[in-house]
């Protein structure tokens, strides 16, 4: 079996596929959308590509793919596709917008942050009757080692502070076989601190009900369609949204909500916490750092994240099984990429919208979409 390659470069005369053998090993796999690592040219360190394509048999003499690494899907590739095709740029610098963050450069690449946490390494009763026959005599060591049998996953400052005792203590226990070191990996959430009072939902008015069960019949029906929301200022908008979400995420379903950067203030994300809670919702924006964007997409990733708020980039998040899509003051030039690839998000918006047959929802433009709420 032949892989089809876009190598991972910003240079013109390469933007197009390259074959390579896939090993026996790899069969099982490989697919489109698998990043890969391999031989190109006559560089000695190996260099990043992306299956777009497979085939049975090369007319070229093949290399073959060395390793694989992080995968996207096949719709995926195809919308980095017709991205190239539609803003005349290279697959590879679309496909890196697809990118979990923090590894979308070949050299460095952001790592999961971690921290040791303490477990026990021998059963509780081995280490009670060590305690009972003065096998472990120093008062200090077994306080350690009866605080770590309740608080399993402690770390040493936690352990240190709550026994009051040092860490040379700990040392020791960990020397002897009583202790062991995990490494655990701990989530870079950008709501973690936050603590908002939960609200409710209010009662829509006539009109607000009336383009609620427009858009609500849309997504039920899994209907591709736009829909313009305007109003003044405090005129309700918002309330539309929020409660268009909560029936989403009641389906089973997911919400994106693409919002101009410079209105991405804490009030606004702060509204959308206090109706639906922290734990079901992520943030992408340029004022996060590489770690929290890299930790935020893998939520979503994971299916853990059922409502994202972002800048334009954010349209690209690995969303599970999207429901709809809005976006606030549609008007604002900043949905417009102006570096390589040159996109712009709404047009994005409803080409995923209309490959997952759900609707588009925009506030603030000019009347001249399907329906006018």
């Amino acid at each position: 079996m032949i892989a089809q390659v876009i190598i991972n470069t910003t240079a013109k005369k390469l933007n197009r596929t390259f074959d390579y053998n896939i090993p026996q090993d790899l069969k099982d796999f490989i697919s489109i959308g698998t990043k890969v690592m391999v031989p190109f040219g006559r560089k000695k360190e190996l260099e990043e590509g992306f299956v777009v394509g497979l085939k049975e048999t090369s007319e070229f003499e093949v290399k073959d793919i060395a390793k694989l690494e992080e995968s996207l899907s096949e719709k995926q590739i195809q919308l980095a596709k017709w991205m190239a095709n539609k803003y005349f740029c290279n697959v590879s610098d679309c496909i890196k917008l697809m990118q979990t963050p923090g590894t979308r450069s070949k050299q460095a690449k952001i790592q999961d942050k971690t921290i040791n946490t303490i477990y026990l390494k021998k059963d509780i009763e081995e280490i009670e009757y060590d305690i009972e026959t003065k096998k472990i005599k120093s008062e200090k060591q077994q306080k350690i080692l009866q605080f770590v049998k309740d608080n399993e996953g402690a770390t040493i400052p936690e352990i240190e502070m709550f026994t009051d005792t040092s860490r040379a203590t700990i040392n020791v226990l960990i020397k002897n076989g009583y202790l062991e070191v995990t490494e655990t990996k701990i989530e870079r959430n950008p709501l973690s601190d936050k603590k908002i009072d939960k609200t409710e939902k209010y009662q829509l008015t006539e009109e607000q009900q009336t383009a609620y069960n427009s858009i609500k019949n849309a997504v039920e029906k899994n209907i591709y369609e736009q829909f313009l929301i305007y109003g003044i200022t405090g005129s309700g908008k918002t309330e539309i949204y929020l409660q268009l979400i909560e029936q989403v995420i009641k389906d089973g379903k997911s919400a994106i909500m693409l919002v101009p950067e410079i209105s991405l203030t804490p009030q606004m994300i702060e509204c959308f916490i206090a109706r639906f809670g922290k734990e079901q919702i992520a943030v992408l924006h340029s004022k996060l750092s590489i770690g929290e964007r890299h930790d935020e997409w893998e939520r979503i990733k994971q299916n853990k994240a059922k409502i994202i708020i972002g800048a334009r980039s954010a349209i690209f998040a690995p969303v599970q099984n999207l429901g709809i899509i809005l976006i606030d003051e549609e008007h604002d030039s900043s949905y417009k990429s102006e570096s390589t690839p040159r996109y712009n998000a709404k047009e994005i918006a409803n080409y995923i919208a209309s490959e997952k047959q759900i609707p588009v929802v925009l506030r603030k433009c000019n009347p001249r979409y399907n329906n006018i709420l």
